[in-house]
């Protein structure tokens, strides 16, 4: 796993994604320390509304931001919303109001929601091996599971030395970190195939990719699953290690590191399990056992029983969320991945806004092993419907017939195009009116212009 690091553009790229997210991790520790100062004990809601403030920026923004910078250089676009984010991180050490820390919040999140999904459909271009791109999401997966670990700690160390304001300086460092590697790559460029689309088809252009492709809504119920039991873990585990475990900080820490850590041990075997195991078989075995793991806190296990259990669901999350970026590498022209990227992490997301507040409230009134049984029924029921939406038969070849079609869009003359020129029309790309014949063949089928509908 760890050769794909060999390419040299992309271990810049993996390097500027280990720093945003370390900035990202001590944001966190230095948002929470600046609750506590500006509101006392009831920084709990401060950083509640941080956290809903994010789902909402993520949920909303990402697609319009997508679909505003189609046509912008995506390395400007890049480094302009890191240095956006450096600006922003280093106001917040002199706000003295609540409402200015939700403003700058807010602003910095949805920075992170226009670049997240571009630097995410970047990967694929990249790293244009299948095997080479399960590897990179891997690491990626790694990477997030190590700075839920580092970041923390880090954060202690650091607070030993200078004050909380002064570790805002941290995540600016990361955030400045990332635009130097980014501007060190050699990034590939926008495809020249891009074709003028009014605005709403590019907004839309995600989800109608999304809801065409078996696949892809089987990902979104599986997500779904995963944000069911994420959330109650993230949100109740605290609880469960005071209250079901009788422990305390020391019990809570280790329910985390065991969630961690069953992530990252699946993210390291997974190269070799996809190579083995159909992408199906692995995230639709990981959401069934999402859904049936939690209902062993019904039985009251002990610490040891608890941290294996916690060990075993973050395994089971990463056998869903790790291979995600596959579908959607599998699913789409390059040209169209942004707009893809930016649908899933709009709807992924969305599925947390829903799930952390449910898991909070049934926590409380339900009680926590009940609660816990309730939103992994839930994660089963969705888990299910992946299942049954996602064809068993799911090669990424497929011999389709083309009904006869009449229209105009910017092309080559590949497969899909043979047909005669008056003269006029240009060089290649170009646009004209144009037919397609009737006809049938085979070949890597994706939604787009001449495939508007699933071949079953």
């Amino acid at each position: 796993m760890i050769g794909v690091l060999r390419h040299v553009i992309y271990r810049r790229l993996f390097a500027a994604q280990i720093l945003s997210l370390i900035g990202t991790g001590l944001m966190t520790v230095a948002l929470a320390l600046l609750a506590y100062n500006l509101s006392g004990d009831a920084a709990g809601v401060v950083v509640g509304t941080i956290l809903a403030l994010k789902m909402v920026a993520y949920v909303g923004f990402a697609p319009f931001a997508a679909a505003l910078a189609q046509r912008l250089p995506v390395k400007p676009l890049l480094v302009g919303l890191d240095l956006a984010r450096v600006a922003l991180v280093l106001l917040l050490p002199f706000v003295d109001q609540v409402w200015q820390v939700y403003a700058l919040v807010f602003a910095v999140q949805l920075c992170s929601a226009a670049f997240t999904p571009a630097f995410q459909s970047l990967i694929p271009e990249v790293l244009p091996q299948e095997g080479d791109y399960t590897k990179a999401l891997s690491l990626s997966r790694l990477a997030y599971d190590t700075e839920s670990l580092v970041s923390p700690l880090l954060a202690g160390l650091l607070l030993t030395v200078i004050s909380g304001d002064m570790l805002f300086a941290g995540p600016a460092l990361g955030f400045a970190a990332s635009a130097i590697l980014v501007v060190s790559a050699a990034l590939p460029a926008r495809s020249a195939m891009l074709a003028p689309e009014p605005f709403l088809r590019r907004l839309t252009k995600g989800f109608a990719l999304y809801a065409r492709t078996p696949r892809l809504r089987a990902l979104f119920a599986l997500g779904f699953a995963v944000s069911c039991v994420g959330a109650w873990v993230l949100v109740n585990s605290v609880v469960y290690a005071h209250e079901a475990l009788g422990g305390g900080e020391y019990s809570y820490t280790m329910l985390l590191m065991a969630y961690g850590g069953g992530s990252m041990a699946v993210a390291l075997i997974l190269p070799r399990l996809l190579h083995r195991l159909p992408p199906r078989l692995v995230m639709v075995g990981g959401g069934l056992l999402l859904g049936i793991l939690p209902w062993a806190t019904l039985a009251q296990p002990g610490p040891l029983g608890a941290i294996a259990l916690w060990l075993l669901l973050g395994a089971a999350s990463s056998l869903v969320m790790t291979p995600g970026g596959l579908l959607l590498k599998r699913s789409s022209h390059s040209q169209d991945r942004p707009a893809l990227f930016a649908a899933q992490f709009s709807l992924s997301h969305a599925g947390w806004l829903v799930a952390y507040p449910l898991a909070g409230w049934l926590g409380f009134h339900l009680g926590l092993a009940e609660s816990f049984a309730v939103m992994a029924g839930a994660g089963l029921l969705a888990a299910i419907a992946g299942w049954a939406i996602w064809p068993a038969d799911d090669a990424t070849e497929r011999y389709h017939v083309h009904p006869a079609l009449d229209h105009a869009h910017l092309h080559v003359h590949d497969d899909h195009h043979h047909h005669e020129h008056e003269g006029w029309e240009g060089p290649e790309p170009h646009s004209h009116p144009h037919r397609h014949a009737s006809g049938g063949h085979r070949h890597v089928f994706v939604i787009d212009d001449h495939h508007p509908i699933w071949s079953m």
